[in-house]
């Protein structure tokens, strides 16, 4: 029994138990009880009602937005990891018309000539120098730069025809790069145009540009160009920058064979030749024979002091008597 139902039972015994005498408060006892009991009775069935409603009704369930559902179960074997990103290579590639290089006296690979054997005899000494275990400080011996004291000697002739006799070794690849920033040939001895928008100069002004963004693969395997992009005001202050010498360390050390040939600017021309050569391991110096004094060839190796590993290459000097073909040859390696 409810506790609505029990004080209703309590109100009809207490009105039965009133006295007989008293007519009139029994009659009101009564209709009060029986409001009392109509009231009650009226809240028992809405009780029920609402009861049977909620009975009636099916019950809805938020959605648990913030529960997880459980991760079917899957077997290691079946699940493929997702494909590393790759980044594709966009390294350009141009075409180096050997037979026309041939015909202005460059070697070409393959070639046996007096050239072709000279060059030989240089890139023995700068190979032997270029891998040597490094002491603390030092530069890395693979990277060599090519030079002259003044204009017209002949740098930019024995940079590419080094850079072709080392890439003719079967244990190295070279890295050509054109460093005069102020008179640029080395695209333009291969018959090709400048694209001043991609190159060395590029990489050194922004940090987004990739090496593989400037980079020129040639048909010869091993070998490979690096531009000097776009001209800047401040070129000297750039090659003598933080940025320069992260540039120089990553080409230095990111393939362990890799010969890099820095055709540089005259030292007695520009202030950029010296910048560059405080950063190089090796400087190979070209002089002009019969045409060179004595006096540039002082002055230019003045502006080398305290760079390690400077040898000489001696330049269009006749090979014979008589004879109308250039020798090349090679000097000394000394530091000052």
């Amino acid at each position: 029994m409810s506790l609505i139902e029990r004080a209703a039972s309590r109100l009809k015994t207490t009105a039965a138990q009133q006295p007989a005498g008293s007519s009139e408060l029994l009659s009101a006892a009564e209709l009060a009880a029986q409001h009392q009991q109509q009231q009650l009775q009226a809240a028992l069935q809405a009780q029920s009602g609402i009861a049977a409603s909620a009975a009636a009704e099916p019950a809805t369930v938020a959605p648990m937005a913030t529960l997880a559902q459980p991760e079917p179960v899957v077997q290691a074997s079946a699940v493929q990891a997702p494909a590393p990103a790759v980044r594709s290579s966009s390294a350009k590639r141009i075409e180096i018309n050997l037979e026309r290089l041939a015909s202005m006296g460059f070697l070409t690979p393959g070639s046996r000539s007096l050239v072709s054997e000279q060059f030989r005899m240089i890139k023995r000494s700068l190979l032997r120098q270029a891998f040597v275990p490094r002491e603390a400080g030092s530069k890395p011996g693979n990277l060599i730069m090519v030079t002259s004291s003044l204009p017209d000697e002949g740098k930019t002739f024995c940079s590419i025809n080094l850079a072709l006799s080392i890439a003719m070794e079967l244990d190295h690849t070279v890295l050509l790069v054109d460093a005069d920033v102020a008179r640029p040939s080395v695209l333009r001895t291969f018959d090709l145009a400048e694209d001043e928008g991609a190159g060395m100069m590029n990489l050194l002004l922004d940090d987004k540009v990739d090496m593989a963004d400037v980079l020129l693969k040639t048909n010869v395997d091993t070998l490979s160009v690096l531009p000097v992009g776009a001209r800047h005001s401040h070129s000297s202050e750039l090659l003598a920058s933080q940025s320069m010498q992260l540039l120089l360390e990553e080409i230095a050390n990111r393939y362990p064979d890799r010969i890099v040939i820095f055709d540089s600017p005259p030292l007695l021309v520009t202030s950029e030749a010296s910048v560059l050569a405080s950063r190089m391991g090796q400087i190979a110096v070209v002089v002009a024979a019969e045409s060179t004094s004595q006096q540039a060839v002082k002055s230019a190796l003045n502006q080398l002091k305290g760079c390690q590993n400077v040898s000489l290459i001696y330049n269009k000097s006749m090979a014979f008597a008589g004879s109308q073909e250039y020798g090349y040859g090679y000097g000394y390696g000394h530091g000052y």
